[in-house]
């Protein structure tokens, strides 16, 4: 709950200063929030299309947050997602197979991917104490570079050498009754295969001893050698269950949001996963309603910035200071501790009421 109010709080501060900022470029914040919210909430095609925007974040926050909760910081979410996407669309171009067979398998083949691609970092981190942060940004370019390779060599579109060909549509997450629903819209079926993630994740966090056995390992790893867990086998696991779900990110993301995966460009959700995670307070479900709030202020920019004279960087610079209020959340705690503190010296010096006929 107090994670909760903390994260309310840095999302106002971030308005209250996205605000200002409009006042101080000549802009009504008003009007500019009003035109953000109608760019993301407007319509039905627009509501999917935030949906399906906040899909891939929240893949990667969970990505993040179950690292963070195992002491674990994966900062390689990006390139997980790019060999997951691009293990998903090799499945997708090389076989011919029925659709619920070739989506199943497309998934999987991006989650062994993410899995093993965040496998090194971790047996590196287990047996030689190389800390993650170092391996894993390494890991993105060596995944940047493989796709630079593997794209143009392998999979070259007919008309760009810089992009995959594209699938087709029965061979993307796109499904018939979404698009019809949602009029249009790009919203898939990896919003549902996020939905699931979110409550397996939680599952395992709070309610499974594997769950507590690789908290107890973030905490203290010799402690929990101690108590007779083993160590390198839990650092190695929350690594590769980290990567598994940042490779179904890219999944989403390549085969979903989009048909193509192209190369050159490292995905900028793996890195905005670690703010979906500090918003979330690190918990499966806070991540969710972090990503559909990133989802929200992604998605309405562009349209803030047709209507209006507020530049779309402004966006951005909104979702830097909520990210800045959430990661300074101890000061937060602090004045909240203070303001509880004051008002229960308050109470105490008017002492307790009296009742006429008790003395």
């Amino acid at each position: 709950m107090r994670n909760t109010i903390v994260s309310l709080i840095s999302i106002i501060l971030g308005l209250v200063a996205g605000g200002i900022l409009m006042l101080f470029i000549g802009s009504n914040p008003i009007e500019g929030y009003s035109y953000l919210l109608q760019g993301a909430l407007k319509n039905l095609e627009r509501i999917g299309n935030t949906l399906a925007t906040a899909t891939p974040l929240i893949f990667t926050g969970l990505s993040v947050a179950f690292a963070f909760r195992t002491g674990l910081f994966n900062i390689g979410a990006s390139g997980q997602m790019l060999v997951g996407g691009l293990a998903a669309t090799a499945v997708a171009l090389t076989f011919d197979l029925s659709r619920p067979i070739l989506l199943l398998v497309m998934i999987l083949a991006g989650l062994v991917a993410g899995a093993l691609w965040a496998f090194v970092p971790g047996l590196l981190k287990a047996k030689f104490n190389v800390h993650e942060v170092v391996s894993t940004i390494m890991m993105n370019w060596i995944a940047y570079w493989t796709i630079y390779y593997v794209v143009p060599g392998y999979f070259k579109g007919e008309f760009l050498e810089t992009e995959s060909k594209k699938l087709a549509e029965s061979d993307t997450l796109r499904t018939p009754f979404l698009t019809e629903m949602f009029d249009g819209s790009y919203i898939n079926l990896g919003l549902f295969l996020a939905v699931i993630a979110v409550i397996i994740i939680a599952f395992i966090i709070d309610k499974t001893t594997l769950g507590f056995e690789l908290k107890a390992v973030g905490f203290n790893r010799f402690a929990a050698e101690y108590a007779g867990m083993k160590v390198n086998r839990n650092i190695i696991l929350s690594m590769l269950i980290s990567g598994a779900l940042a490779g179904v990110g890219g999944v989403a993301l390549y085969t979903g949001n989009a048909s193509s995966i192209q190369i050159g460009i490292l995905p900028a959700q793996g890195y905005d996963g670690i703010a979906v995670a500090l918003l979330g307070a690190n918990h499966p479900v806070g991540v969710f309603f972090a990503a559909v709030l990133f989802g929200i202020l992604y998605s309405g920019t562009g349209f803030m910035n047709a209507m209006t004279e507020i530049p779309p960087e402004l966006a951005n610079t909104i979702i830097a200071i909520i990210i800045y209020f959430a990661a300074t959340s101890v000061m937060i705690e602090r004045l909240l501790n203070k303001f509880k503190a004051r008002k229960s010296n308050k109470e105490d010096k008017s002492g307790p009421v009296v009742e006429k006929g008790d003395s």
